[in-house]
């Protein structure tokens, strides 16, 4: 990587001590998923590195998203009387791929312990990808109503919303040291799975009924949002709390427990100055590269919570590509801009502008991914996709390191 280094030698000393720790009290999980995937292991061949699961898995909602973008790039497919235009195959192919990641992001963990390859890379590579499958999964979604029933600015709300239950479950483990699996995420892949296959079998039309004025899109909000209101944030509340009271957690200063949400609230004010008061009303002329632009960034400020969080070091109360983005809700809604410049914003100008600032901020989170990986795997010796014998040893070595180290948990107290 040059002289450009992300992780300092307190992030890679604290992930030679990392262990994980988890909690999984999903029944869904438990009783059904853990077993299936501990039988599907078997079939995948030993030589397989852990992280190829793990990115062919979200490659398919990478899939998924070109796919569906193609058909329907403004969401409006569904607005058509005669019937989503969008073809049935498609969403076939969709319901297929979901399917698909979430297994292979169930059997990744599972590959690596049966390979004797489970470390710290590989939890990072696996979060940070789910980090950018949380943007992309619920623009598919947003197909199947279109923007008559679901408007832009209804999406963002929805979208923002997936970013806080993906988000609180790290905040939760940055204080707590302890990854509590939440519960909604295992029924959300399969209804959302489910959602696509009955889009192919009746048709998206089914989703664009209502009784008395209340859409199914409206359900679709109402329960998005209020399962993790219910079955989510009071959990991880708790948890935090019980981690303090029984001084089984990270013990840190309020203002540092905190810490880790100065950025998610910067961007969300960002985001939302942006959507709200933009000169040319970009969120309804551009909302599939607006969510690409905030989900991006998004993920670039999960992996630095998530390599904090893992490396028991202090998290970033700022992220470095929300310069740019500020700057750039700065110009395209001042509302002074036409006297002090003598002319306006147009709309292909913003739009060209949003175009610009997503293309940057894509490279400079994917150079982010790859820096931080290339660096963990040149310190362990190991290589991400493939399984060496320097790769095993490699890891054994940090295991005796893990288990010489103080626990800083007890994961049954917690």
């Amino acid at each position: 990587m040059g002289c450009m280094r992300y992780l300092s030698e307190a992030h890679l000393r604290g992930f030679e001590r990392y262990k994980y720790s988890s909690i999984d009290t999903s029944f869904l999980s438990v009783y059904v998923m853990h077993p299936f995937w501990n039988y599907c292991v078997k079939f995948v061949p030993k030589w397989l590195a852990p992280n190829v699961l793990t990115f062919v898995g979200f490659l398919m909602t990478v899939v998924n998203f070109i796919l569906i973008a193609y058909y329907d790039w403004g969401f409006e497919a569904a607005n058509s009387e005669t019937g989503n235009t969008v073809p049935a195959w498609v969403w076939t192919v969709a319901a297929i791929n979901i399917l698909i990641y979430y297994n292979l992001d169930g059997m990744d963990g599972k590959q690596a312990r049966r390979t004797g390859t489970s470390g710290p890379l590989g939890e990072l590579f696996d979060h940070g990808l789910d980090s950018y499958s949380a943007a992309l999964i619920p623009i598919y979604l947003f197909s199947l109503f279109g923007t008559h029933d679901l408007p832009p600015i209804r999406m963002f709300f929805v979208i923002w919303n997936v970013f806080l239950n993906f988000y609180l479950t790290h905040v939760e483990k940055y204080n707590t040291g302890v990854m509590f699996l939440p519960w909604g995420y295992d029924f959300t892949m399969w209804g959302v799975s489910g959602m696509l296959f009955v889009a192919t079998v009746f048709g998206p039309e089914m989703y664009r009924f209502s009784i008395y004025g209340f859409t199914v899109a409206n359900m679709f909000e109402f329960v998005l949002i209020g399962s993790g209101m219910v079955s989510s944030h009071p959990i991880i509340a708790r948890n935090i709390y019980l981690s303090y009271k029984n001084k089984t957690g990270k013990m840190r200063p309020m203002w540092e427990m905190l810490r880790p949400f100065f950025a998610f609230v910067w961007l969300f004010v960002i985001t939302v100055v942006w959507s709200f008061f933009s000169r040319n009303d970009v969120i309804n002329k551009e909302p599939r590269i607006l969510w690409i632009l905030y989900g991006t960034i998004f993920s670039n400020i999960a992996c630095r919570l998530i390599v904090a969080q893992m490396s028991d070091t202090r998290c970033d109360a700022f992220n470095v590509l929300m310069w740019p983005l500020a700057a750039t809700v700065g110009v395209c809604c001042f509302p002074y801009y036409q006297q002090v410049f003598d002319t306006d914003l147009t709309s292909d100008t913003e739009r060209w502008i949003l175009y610009g600032l997503t293309i940057f901020s894509t490279l400079a989170h994917w150079h982010y991914g790859y820096g931080v990986v290339s660096e963990m795997c040149d310190h362990f010796h190991i290589r991400c996709f493939k399984i060496t014998k320097q790769t095993v040893a490699a890891e054994e070595e940090l295991q005796d390191v893990v288990e010489d180290a103080k626990p800083t948990e007890n994961v049954e107290e917690v």
